[in-house]
């Protein structure tokens, strides 16, 4: 039986050039010269001034939240469903997770909630754009700048969306990027932290190193406590390879989330993830959420028919509310989160890499139909 997994990473570049180029010049650690090309490709790529790599997504979100001056005790608002990696990041801080329930249709952050919550101690919003959806930017920006917060992005899972015309990005004050091997562009592991703000950009650069001078000197005296985040020139070389064929596969994912979408969007007791016209969706996952009742198998009946045929699938997140982690925030979070119950109850995402074929698509979604 052939085996269709939830996604493989498509290499297709000068990923294997750049990499023996690292290895045969022994530029393989964290300085050389395709961490500064990455930082610019991606750069120019997002429609930014400044991209600051670094080791995964999480740090990544972790540092544009250091270098965007939020601090122990402060508290930020996140959606209740999404990748846990989000409130970690808020957690390292020792900043408190303030959670936003999804919103019915897009499954990203209910911006209509969010001013509820609002209180002096609040310093930040993050939104996620989940599956590759871009979030509702505009209200997002309306609400930041009226309460005066500093609005993030993590963006680990839209590369390349866009919302109005502008890419992800290059909207919030300071967005984050995943390239672990499942992303649209991948390093395999790796992320990125972009803005238009100097001083965050000095800030990230400051921080991810150890807090050593920026000015390049090494006289081993720290003022601040910093990390070890730093990017290998061999992941960005890889990464290099791959914003240079981003928008190939960017196209790779939009053509296989509109045949899903063809051929699953009328099947009762199924909902898909709504898109909206002004956004330029980039479906790193495609995503479906049953109705049990309607669809007369329950998630976990599907999925199991689905593997009889060799097929791979992963659950949706769950809520962030739910988390024995997180527990300790509870008293912070005492409200119903209804819609990320229904998604983390009823929803499972479907192969999604960029190399399916319009045939393998298309056999994944005869069995869901039969």
């Amino acid at each position: 039986m052939r085996k269709i997994p939830v996604c493989e990473p498509l290499l297709v570049g000068n990923e294997e050039k750049y990499v023996l180029d690292c290895i045969k010049t022994g530029w393989i650690s964290s300085s050389g010269k395709y961490i500064e090309k990455f930082e610019k490709s991606f750069a120019k790529y997002c429609d930014v001034k400044y991209a600051v790599a670094v080791s995964n997504g999480t740090v990544a979100l972790h540092l544009a939240l250091i270098a965007a001056g939020i601090k122990k005790g402060d508290h930020v608002i996140i959606p209740n469903f999404t990748m846990i990696a989000t409130a970690f990041a808020v957690v390292y801080i020792g900043a408190i997770p303030i959670f936003v329930d999804a919103d019915v249709d897009t499954w990203n952050m209910n911006t209509e909630l969010i001013e509820d919550i609002i209180t002096d101690k609040v310093k930040a919003i993050i939104c996620v754009s989940i599956f590759g959806t871009p979030c509702d930017m505009d209200s997002l920006i309306e609400i930041s700048q009226k309460y005066n917060l500093i609005l993030i992005e993590d963006a680990a899972e839209s590369h390349g969306a866009t919302y109005k015309g502008r890419k992800i990005g290059s909207i919030a004050d300071v967005t984050s990027f995943s390239f672990y091997s499942n992303k649209n562009l991948t390093t395999g592991e790796g992320g990125i932290v972009v803005t238009n703000d100097l001083k965050i950009f000095n800030n990230l650069k400051y921080y991810k190193n150890l807090c050593f001078s920026l000015d390049g000197t090494r006289n081993y005296i720290h003022d601040d406590i910093g990390f070890n985040y730093r990017m290998s020139n061999l992941h960005a070389a890889i990464g290099l390879a791959q914003v240079e064929k981003a928008d190939y596969y960017k196209q790779l994912r939009i053509k296989n989330g509109l045949n899903y979408r063809q051929r699953l969007s009328n099947v009762e007791g199924i909902s898909l993830q709504k898109v909206y016209d002004y956004s330029d969706n980039v479906y790193w996952v495609n995503g479906i959420l049953i109705n049990p009742e309607v669809f007369n198998q329950t998630r976990e009946e599907l999925i199991f028919k689905l593997s009889q045929n060799g097929i791979d699938t992963r659950l949706f997140f769950n809520g962030m509310n739910m988390q024995p982690s997180l527990k300790i925030y509870s008293k912070f979070n005492d409200r119903s989160f209804p819609v990320t119950k229904t998604l983390q109850e009823n929803g499972l995402y479907l192969p999604s890499g960029s190399n399916l074929s319009k045939k393998t698509i298309d056999f994944i979604c005869d069995i869901i139909i039969s």
